[in-house]
């Protein structure tokens, strides 16, 4: 879902215009319906046109305007350490899986944009995990040479063209970057028409599944198909209980104007606090992103320091002449780190989804499609097993699932605990929210720069958890399982379907 109209839009949003598909009006039937118009359900979308089905795709909102509009758009199979990882927990065969679909994810993008001539900025660049810290020195060259016998071109290196030194880095060659939302908004472009049709500001809210068929229901018409695809970033479905075997975490971006050439690979740091580098183009000049200060949706008091301490550390780093956009992304980790790819549910066989791609949803998210539009064309796909929906890995999963859900709890009862009982809505100062006590019950309120109050019910739709103030984008987030909503309660981002409920002030 999304919004064009966050109080920080990226420079993918900002370089972009509005898309204008239409709604959907009435009842049509389809081969398959994705729903989500993210890269996920594009790209889907578009693999199962050219298999020959009638696709139909329906958005919430507006396309590429969740967390596709707002990712750092690297296209690469190195994601930190995660192959000594991936091999410790699964094995040198899954560790390989892993890198083959996050390279076909970046090959299928290049083929999609040949394809159908999309100007999206697509350029072939390295990509590097580094560290600065010599004690992680070890665990770099390990992720190194665990990524070399699986069969990828990785080395060990001590060279980069960051503007400081690096202490070690594993490098990719082959990779690449671009501009997702142009890239979305071409492939859209390419599916509706023969038969296929996108819909915009149409939200799904049931998907039921009965004999050879199933059915989207929407407010504005039903959709009948052979299969249904979710994809809508985490599954809005609560059948298969994603929302309970994922981590939720927001991440913050910047982009730079520089004094000089940003560096021309991709880079991310392995320590902490991480760093994220790229260059990109933005109107005629090469500019830099930078990206990092990562923590669990909803679970701070003042999510604004996030940006200030990227741009410390790019002032710092950079001889940066402007900063013209900043911005910040949701991401979905599971409990094993690998993402969900496959049915809902055991034995709801046409009901597909895919979820949970731990901050690399570009090259996972299009590895993705292509296992979807495999399952729905009977094809073997040879990294459907690792990415299955209904997996458990003992030596992982079972440790982390509670310790995720663990958090949920403390926070579903501890927050409820923490309202604000001595102050009222009169108490607030323009550009101050909270949630108070207000008649019988609470509030969360906000009082924006006008002086207008905005109070909405403080209790998410999805299971009840009480929603948290981010300071830095004025929204409402729940810290349980990561919806959120506008100062006046509209669902930004999912598993949350309905609206908090609005309130008077005095309850």
């Amino acid at each position: 879902m999304g919004s064009l109209s966050e109080r920080n839009p990226s420079l993918w949003v900002g370089t972009t215009q509005v898309s204008a598909f239409p709604m959907l009006e009435g009842d049509v039937a389809a081969d398959v319906a994705v729903i989500g118009g993210g890269i996920v359900g594009l790209v889907t979308a578009a693999l199962c046109k050219k298999d020959g089905r009638r696709v139909v795709l329906l958005e919430a909102g507006r396309l590429a305007a969740g967390t596709t509009g707002y990712t750092t758009a690297k296209l690469a199979a190195l994601h930190g350490l995660i192959y000594s990882e991936l091999a410790d927990g699964f094995g040198d065969q899954a560790a390989w899986q892993y890198a083959d679909a996050n390279l076909a994810g970046v090959a299928t993008v290049a083929a999609l944009v040949d394809e159908h001539g999309i100007d999206c900025d697509l350029d072939s660049r390295p990509a590097y995990t580094y560290v600065v810290d010599e004690s992680m020195v070890d665990q770099v060259r390990i992720e190194a040479e665990v990524a070399a016998r699986i069969g990828l071109r990785a080395e060990f290196t001590t060279e980069t063209d960051l503007p400081f030194e690096v202490a070690g880095a594993v490098r990719l060659d082959g990779q690449a970057q671009f501009h997702p939302r142009r890239f979305c908004l071409g492939l859209a472009a390419a599916i509706a028409g023969e038969g296929c049709d996108v819909y915009e500001l149409t939200q799904a809210t049931d998907v039921d599944e009965h004999g050879d068929r199933c059915s989207v229901r929407t407010e504005r018409g039903t959709v009948t198909a052979a299969h249904v695809v979710v994809a809508t970033h985490l599954p809005f479905l609560d059948r298969g209980g994603f929302f309970a075997r994922c981590s939720p975490t927001r991440s913050y971006v910047l982009s730079a104007r520089l004094d000089g050439a940003p560096p021309q690979g991709m880079y991310l740091d392995a320590g902490s606090p991480s760093r994220s580098v790229r260059s990109a183009r933005d109107g005629g000049d090469e500019i830099v992103i930078i990206g990092g200060e990562g923590h669990k949706v909803g679970q701070d008091d003042d999510t604004t320091q996030r940006y200030e301490a990227l741009e410390q550390w790019a002032r710092a780093t950079f001889p940066v002449r402007s900063i013209d956009y900043r911005w910040s992304a949701q991401d979905f980790t599971s409990v094993d780190g690998i993402p969900f790819v496959g049915p809902v549910t055991a034995g709801a066989e046409r009901i597909l989804v895919a979820t949970a791609f731990r901050k690399w949803g570009m090259s996972n998210g299009v590895a993705a499609a292509m296992m979807l539009a495999d399952r729905i064309a009977d094809r073997e796909n040879r990294w459907a097993s690792l990415f299955d929906t209904e997996r458990l890995n003992p030596r992982q999963s079972v440790k982390d699932l509670l310790k995720e859900n663990a958090n949920v709890v403390k926070r579903f009862v501890g927050d409820r605990l923490r309202t604000e009982l001595v102050r009222s809505p009169e108490d607030l100062a323009p550009g101050e929210a909270a949630v108070l006590a207000a008649g019988a019950g609470r509030i969360a309120a906000y009082r924006d720069e006008t002086g207008a109050l905005h109070a909405v019910s403080p209790v998410c739709t999805h299971l009840g958890c009480t929603v948290t103030w981010n300071t830095a984008e004025t929204t409402w987030d729940c810290p349980c399982h990561g919806s959120r909503f506008t100062i006046d309660g509209e669902v930004l981002e999912g598993p949350a379907l309905r609206p908090l409920e609005g309130r008077d002030a005095d309850g």
